[in-house]
């Protein structure tokens, strides 16, 4: 079988897969599972850029895709005029005390000679910054938060549309990788990957704990969309008009307050689907041009310098290539992408939950779509996040339906029976193993692997 034919035939296998969603249970089910698949793809493109270009282990996914979410917060949501009134000028107060201390900091780490009263002096600067900042940003902080708590209490953001959130969240992750591979990327790879699970499990600590800047665990919601309202759509006269000609065979044999009543029922059912549409449309794009760029990257000399010095960094370095260097470069790149996926993943939720952001869900579920998809394979990367993500979604219904089916001849109030009915949702752990198992054992490089 060659590749070309290997490759359409697994595409083909996961669109039939999803068109069997919409035929057995619901269409408006298949589009929102088409959707996270999207999503995760990007994210599984990401870490295969990271990882499948020059082996960085970055499992700190999770705090990247968590940056990207505060940006659909920061970026379309309205500020708050009286919290910004009664603490917005002692954050202020405070960043800028913290930004002298960091520039005194760094010049009398430059310019003093290396001995006890430069760490006297760096500690002094250090101790006074934080407890100047911590004078005025511990009231600010508390007066934000007081202001109608049940509602806002925060700051709010810039009103500005949501989709422009998903270019911040490519910045915020980039600026966070950027921090991250100044202070870790040249540790060995087992370091480097606790150091990146560290920080991302710090960055999710502070979005549920700093309400004055995202509500914490209280979460923000009613967030802005991109696309319209169902509701607007149901009253709008084109949307209408195009869903009677679309029912016109249902509808021509009805009159009267039914014929109207079916219009409208027809008219919800359709707003669904083409909000869900609307958004397949923005995510497939996002990701081809995403794809596009990845696959023009890892062809060219960049993609095999890249691809080098994965293969041996100690080669690599002995022909004067800057290995520590080119690890950022990627790392900010892979963690750019992420953020706008995560930024992606708010606006499809219209909410942002600090709480939701597990290691299992955005750190192990994308490197298992990663490694089945094909490490180093932009288009097995693709594969593996629709494939893992689809697994991962209908393993509870098709758990459940399996022990219904087990366990259809024993009696009603049999203990067994409802054992194996309430563990019916842990299926999806256990098929994920199962999976990752399997593809170790009989396709090591993944379903489809990169090429020699």
């Amino acid at each position: 079988m060659t590749p070309a034919l290997r490759n359409g035939l697994a595409i083909a296998a996961v669109g039939t897969a999803l068109a069997a969603v919409g035929f057995g249970q619901s269409w408006p089910l298949a589009l929102a599972v088409l959707n996270l698949c999207l999503i995760s793809a990007l994210m599984s493109l990401a870490v295969n850029i990271q990882w499948g270009y020059a082996g960085l282990f970055n499992i700190g996914i999770m705090g990247f895709a968590a940056l990207g979410g505060l940006a659909g917060v920061l970026v379309s949501r309205p500020p708050v005029p009286a919290a910004w009134a009664a603490g917005g000028g002692g954050l202020f107060i405070a960043f800028l005390i913290l930004m002298a201390a960091a520039g005194l900091a760094l010049a009398l780490a430059r310019y003093m000679p290396r001995n006890r009263s430069r760490t006297a002096a760096l500690a002094a600067v250090i101790l006074a910054g934080l407890f100047g900042a911590g004078a005025f940003f511990d009231p600010a902080v508390d007066a934000i938060e007081a202001v109608e708590p049940a509602k806002t209490g925060y700051l709010g953001g810039l009103g500005l549309p949501i989709i422009l959130s998903w270019f911040a969240g490519g910045l915020f992750a980039a600026g966070a990788a950027w921090v991250i591979g100044r202070i870790a990327l040249g540790l060995r790879s087992d370091y480097f990957a606790i150091a990146t699970l560290g920080i991302s499990e710090i960055v999710i600590a502070v979005l549920k704990n700093e309400d004055w800047l995202t509500r914490g665990v209280k979460n923000v919601s009613g967030l802005d969309r991109p696309v319209p309202y169902e509701v607007d759509l149901q009253q709008d006269p084109w949307f209408v008009d195009l869903v009677a000609v679309l029912h016109s065979r249902s509808l021509e044999a009805l009159t009267g307050a039914a014929h109207e009543d079916a219009l409208r029922e027809f008219a919800v059912q359709s707003s669904s689907l083409f909000v869900k549409l609307c958004y397949a449309g923005l995510f497939l794009a996002v990701l081809a041009v995403v794809f596009w760029l990845s696959e023009r990257a890892l062809h060219s000399p960049w993609g095999r310098m890249m691809r080098a010095i994965r293969d041996n960094e100690t080669a690599a370095g002995a022909i004067g290539k800057d290995v520590t260097r080119r690890h950022r470069q990627v790392f900010i790149l892979g963690s750019a992408v992420v953020g706008v996926a995560g930024a992606m993943l708010t606006t499809l939720d219209g909410q942002f939950t600090p709480a939701g952001y597990q290691p299992l869900r955005f750190t192990f579920l994308i490197w298992v779509m990663v490694v089945v998809g094909g490490s180093g394979n932009n288009l097995g990367a693709v594969l593996g996040g629709f494939l893992v993500w689809f697994v991962w979604i209908e393993a509870e219904p098709a758990g459940l339906w399996l022990m219904q089916a087990l366990t259809s001849g024993l009696p009603a109030g049999s203990a067994v029976r409802e054992h194996l009915l309430d563990a019916a949702p842990h299926m999806r752990p256990l098929v994920m193993g199962v999976i990752l198992l399997l593809v170790m054992r009989f396709r090591p490089r993944g379903l489809i692997p990169a090429g020699r």
